[in-house]
């Protein structure tokens, strides 16, 4: 795959998919916001605009040095079988996104982590632009982390592309507010993550938030122990507690918020 047109999917799949859930959200909320949406989505866009640019910046190339890098010299764990390339994209996809959970644990359990992570979860409400609401320094981590898992199993930019545009469209589905029909969510979670599973991830109560770690694929919380179906969802309060004053979670106050006194 080219990478003129790797970029271009990966940009399509993400704007793509925020206005597309964007429009349902407005047209199927599943509840009203609680804060001012138009401050949130200005905050939100802003950080996603600003992480998207340093990023790009400093990784873009590495990465996809590291994809044609591996592919010429076929360096990686799955260089050493001879795999049809369905069977290597799957691998691929669900490896990656067993390390994304793990990751995602470490983010809540590790003290150092969740000073970071923990910007994602101090938005008031949750909606689509919260799929992108991270610290840039959680962000490079995990750049740095998947430029590592490249390398080990020897990742295309075709296979690469696939994950990562599979990864934007899940999480924006997952963060989004839409009103989803309750038959397609239980079916839906018999594999994948819904909004409902995601909703609990967010909840203020801790208990709660620390389970449901999943992103693409609801599996590794079933195998692992930290899937938790059984909670009210009209109920579920958003964000943390010690962050309830939206003027402490404008652009600025995010960016800070890691080297602020820390909060469970």
């Amino acid at each position: 795959m080219p990478v003129e047109k790797a970029i271009l999917i990966r940009s399509l799949a993400m704007w793509g998919g925020f206005a597309i859930f964007l429009a349902l959200e407005l047209l199927a909320p599943y509840r009203l916001s609680t804060a001012s949406k138009s401050r949130r989505w200005a905050t939100n866009i802003s950080l996603t605009i600003l992480n998207g640019i340093a990023l790009n910046l400093v990784f873009g190339v590495i990465i996809l040095g590291a994809t044609a890098y591996v592919t010429a010299t076929r360096t990686g764990l799955l260089y050493l079988v001879d795999l049809p390339s369905w069977t290597r994209l799957i691998v691929v996809v669900a490896f990656m996104d067993f390390m994304l959970y793990v990751w995602h644990f470490l983010n809540h359990e590790m003290p150092m982590l969740w000073r970071l992570h923990r910007v994602h979860h101090s938005d008031l409400n949750m909606d689509v632009s919260t799929a992108t609401r991270f610290h840039i320094g959680e962000l490079g981590i995990s750049a740095v982390i998947r430029i590592g898992l490249i390398f080990l199993l020897g990742v295309r930019l075709t296979e690469l592309v696939v994950f990562e545009t599979l990864l934007v469209l899940t999480a924006q589905f997952q963060h989004s507010v839409v009103r989803v029909p309750k038959w397609f969510e239980q079916f839906y979670w018999m594999l994948f993550v819904p909004p409902s599973m995601h909703r609990i991830h967010h909840s203020v109560i801790k208990r709660e938030r620390n389970t449901n770690y999943g992103t693409i694929f609801s599996t590794w919380d079933r195998a692992l122990g930290t899937l938790l179906k059984k909670v009210d969802q009209d109920r579920i309060k958003i964000g943390l507690g010690a962050y309830r004053d939206p003027t402490r979670l404008r652009l600025g106050r995010l960016l800070t918020m890691p080297f602020t006194r820390p909060v469970l």
